[in-house]
């Protein structure tokens, strides 16, 4: 009876226990396996951790070694504000720091199921002069400067609670952070004003990160400070006053070089992040706390808010999954502050510039005066290769020739179908005098027609500026004006070189 008693709600009037189903619901089962399997009591001594950015409540308790360890982890349904600290009354934040959990702290009639107050204001937040009252971690999803679990979830939390009194724990310790109090978090959120505040409960984080063991806390010169002890030359324990100046006391020395090697550790891993850039965390989003992703998948228009999210394949998966309790359907997912939203100033576009392609540069090619084709061997063997068909294409093209563009023209004779025959017969013909041949070759006269040489055209230059290079029609024929450098001369289909150049 007298532990019902001690278990009254803050807010209500005394309550009996045993008149109360709610608050004695019996730990689950699974719970139950899970102490055994970690060696740990029904009513050994617990503590909670929070985390607003993962959105997760932390039950650790302890083993028959004395150390704790971790029995199980709650995501939370739902918090609110930003990540920080709780200054004053009504502005919507959950408290941050360390705070301690007695049995007239619990509340069995809860309006939000079942629930237990922070403690906040504790003696450091009021030597800052900060406001705020009914602080609670509660059930319903529904928070206003609270932490929120579902009814099932605060049930189990609070019938672990329940039995640590039982079996003797005065107060329970309650340690809320803005986020793991890893160096990565700590790179990202560098340039957020609340960063002493953070470090210095960080080293209560570290304290306990290294000994699992509830670090002792007391608050002096308006700071945290963490296992302190009488110093040795002390004649009793030392008085701490959050507002006062502090007293001597001294921290064991294992803890102090445990705690000095792990924050080494943190600080030579946080100034790499830094050194490579790690983005810095946005500040003032104007959203209202946070959400468990395992939640947020399941409401409509779900968000996480300030919390951690998930995407893809990921948010899928956690919509298919079983949620932690039930979600009533009143949740109000975290949503940006309309106000702050309305006041924040619109983003500036950035202009779209229009990139014009290259200008062409459009050429009028100036007819040249066409060269005079190369002479026509008139030797034996070119009569015979023309004879046979296989004269040169210069000589026996009928068909005028398109325009190209100015082409300087080879060095290099072209080689024809005639004379590949005459070096073809010349290696194997006894006795041939190619010295002759030659020489009888060089004395006939040219025996193609040159074409007159065409007066250079003016080009158009205003054509050129406002129309595009048209390309020539197929069925369009060169003519003698219009001849370009390097072109085939223009013969006549009825001339004579075209109806009896092959035999002559």
């Amino acid at each position: 009876m007298t532990a019902s008693v001690l278990l009254a709600g803050c807010d209500t009037d005394q309550v009996s226990l045993a008149n109360n189903a709610k608050a004695n619901q019996p730990v689950p089962p699974k719970l139950l396996a899970a102490m055994v399997e970690k060696d740990m009591d029904l009513q050994s001594p617990i503590l909670v951790r929070l985390f607003k950015q993962e959105a997760e409540l932390e039950v650790w308790k302890q083993t028959r070694n004395g150390q704790f360890a971790l029995l199980k982890t709650y995501p939370i349904c739902r918090w609110s504000g930003d990540l920080g600290p709780k200054v004053r009354e009504g502005d919507r934040q959950a408290p941050e720091g360390f705070y301690s959990i007695n049995p007239s702290q619990m509340n069995p009639q809860s309006a939000y199921y079942l629930s237990f107050n922070t403690g906040y204001p504790n003696a450091f937040d009021k030597a800052l002069g900060r406001t705020g009252s009914q602080l609670m971690v509660h059930g319903d999803c529904s928070s206003r400067g609270c932490y929120a679990m579902t009814d099932e979830q605060i049930a189990e939390i609070y019938s672990l609670g329940r039995e640590s009194f039982f079996g003797g724990q005065k107060a329970f310790q309650l340690q809320a952070y803005p986020f793991r109090m890893t160096p990565v978090n700590m790179a990202r959120h560098r340039n957020n004003p609340n960063m002493p505040f953070w470090k210095m409960i960080k080293e209560g984080y570290d304290h306990f990160e290294v000994t699992r063991q509830e670090p002792k806390v007391d608050f002096c010169e308006k700071k945290y400070v963490f296992d302190a002890t009488r110093a040795p030359d002390a004649k009793r324990d030392p008085v701490f006053d959050a507002s006062a100046k502090c007293p001597a006391y001294v921290i064991p020395e294992d803890v102090v070089a445990a705690v000095r090697g792990k924050q080494a550790r943190d600080e030579a891993e946080y100034a790499k992040l830094v050194a490579k850039g790690t983005p810095v965390a946005r500040m003032n989003t104007g959203i209202d706390g946070g959400m468990n992703k395992i939640f947020a998948a399941k409401i409509p228009e779900g968000s996480t808010g300030l919390s951690e999210g998930a995407e893809g394949t990921t948010l899928q998966m956690l919509a298919m999954a079983k949620a932690p309790g039930t979600i009533p359907g009143h949740v109000n997912p975290p949503k940006p502050n309309l106000d702050s939203v309305a006041s924040a100033p619109a983003p500036q576009e950035e202009p779209v510039v229009a990139v014009s392609a290259p200008a062409t540069s459009t050429r009028v090619a100036t007819a040249q005066p066409a060269e005079k084709p190369p002479e026509k061997s008139g030797g034996f063997f070119s009569n015979l290769g023309r004879k046979m068909g296989m004269g040169s294409s210069e000589t026996t093209a009928t068909t005028p020739p398109q325009a190209t563009a100015s082409v300087a023209p080879a060095a290099t004779t072209p080689t024809t179908a005639a004379s590949r025959l005459k070096a073809a017969v010349t290696r194997f013909v006894p006795g041939h005098d190619k010295s002759k041949e030659a020489a009888k070759e060089a004395a006939k006269p040219a025996s193609t027609v040159a074409a007159k040489p065409a007066e250079p055209a003016k080009p158009d230059t205003r054509l050129a500026q406002t129309r595009p290079t048209l390309k020539p029609s197929v069925s369009d024929g060169a003519s003698e004006a219009t001849q370009i450098m390097g072109a085939a001369p223009v013969v006549s289909s009825n001339s004579f070189e075209s109806r009896f150049g092959a035999v002559k």
